[in-house]
């Protein structure tokens, strides 16, 4: 059998969610060696384990999105489902993701061993757990087609340009999201964006619950907390080309580590994160059969469709066009979705 070539989406934050609850025991209670490095690790720290949180017998809000909590959980899920993807099938030819997603594409490429990664991402995951600085919010950029829409993008920038001329308030773009625009503020920013956003579908625009100011300059504090606390010997040059979230291409051979470390803990954590660059370099560089999206949830998979379609991979046009290219043969493979799974696992 020819093999396929795939690149490896990793999940974000917004991604563990009463849906997912109970994953790690129904996917990979195989997997102890791997859940126990991340369970030690964090007993060590005082912090509940993965497995436990996992196994809890209802998903609590207040405990399972907070940063200390969801970004461990969202790693071994993702982890595992890395480890679950059928090698015979597929050649892993590059690793990205979106906002976390990157730490833990840092894990995938082997940037980080196991015990470099859960203490990158535990650590970067518990900055917030003495307050949360600032808040992120999501409004669409594109029409029901999933067409971005350019005149909109540009409205939207100016007007976080008029909401930053106000006293006390500070609203920047966090995440290029396909067809969405991500917002990372502090509460007078995300206020005064709300009154200028008309509102649709009901739903937008919608703050993201427990999430920080990721991805802007609020967060400098935190970058410099993280120097602090994880050294540049963690990082090791990946065994795996990595995407980040500027569209750069990390190579094995030629990756300068202490260049890695700094734009991990620096750029990355103050400056906007462009998951669409990202997946518009996975498709153009490295031309894959597949895009997988690791677990835990599926809630990249419209995202990342929006991006193809922008670019016309394979041809697609339109949303219609994706959703039917999925039914025959699928391009997109989210290991959140029963069905999609089977085809990325043995």
């Amino acid at each position: 059998m020819t093999k396929q070539t795939a690149v490896v989406i990793c999940p974000g934050r917004g991604t563990y969610n009463k849906e997912e609850l109970g994953y790690l025991s129904r996917y990979h209670s195989d997997k102890k060696a791997m859940l126990d490095v991340i369970d030690r690790y964090r007993q060590a720290q005082g912090q509940p384990s993965v497995t436990g949180l996992d196994a809890m017998s209802a998903y609590k809000l207040p405990v399972h999105t907070a940063g200390e909590n969801a970004s461990a959980l969202i790693y071994a899920c993702a982890r595992g489902d890395f480890a679950a993807i059928d090698r015979d099938k597929y050649d892993i030819v590059a690793v990205t993701g979106n906002s976390m997603g990157w730490y833990i594409a840092l894990a995938m490429a082997e940037a980080l061993d196991e015990q470099g990664a859960i203490e990158l991402i535990n650590t970067m995951g518990s900055m917030m757990s003495g307050g949360v600085i600032g808040g992120q919010m999501i409004y669409p950029i594109s029409d029901d087609n999933w067409h971005e829409d350019s005149a909109q993008k540009v409205q939207i920038m100016q007007w976080m340009e008029e909401a930053n001329q106000l006293p006390g308030c500070e609203v920047y773009p966090s995440i290029w999201l396909g067809g969405y625009l991500v917002l990372g503020g502090n509460e007078a920013g995300l206020k005064a964006m709300e009154q200028r956003l008309p509102r649709l579908q009901d739903r937008y625009p919608m703050r993201l619950y427990n999430h920080a100011a990721f991805h802007t300059p609020l967060l400098a504090s935190v970058s410099q907390k993280a120097f602090e606390q994880l050294p540049a010997r963690l990082f090791k040059r990946p065994q795996l080309p990595l995407i980040d979230g500027e569209g750069r291409i990390w190579q094995p051979h030629s990756t300068d580590t202490a260049a890695l470390h700094r734009y991990t803990l620096d750029t990355q954590v103050v400056a906007p994160y462009d998951y669409s660059k990202a997946i518009e370099v996975a498709i153009k560089e490295f031309a894959p059969d597949k895009l997988i999206i690791l677990g835990p949830g599926a809630t990249l998979g419209g995202a990342t469709a929006q991006v193809l379609i922008k670019h016309q991979w394979h041809n697609l046009q339109n949303k219609q066009d994706f959703i039917q290219q999925q039914q025959q043969e699928p391009l997109l493979l989210a290991m959140g979705l029963e069905g999609q799974r089977q085809l990325a696992t043995k």
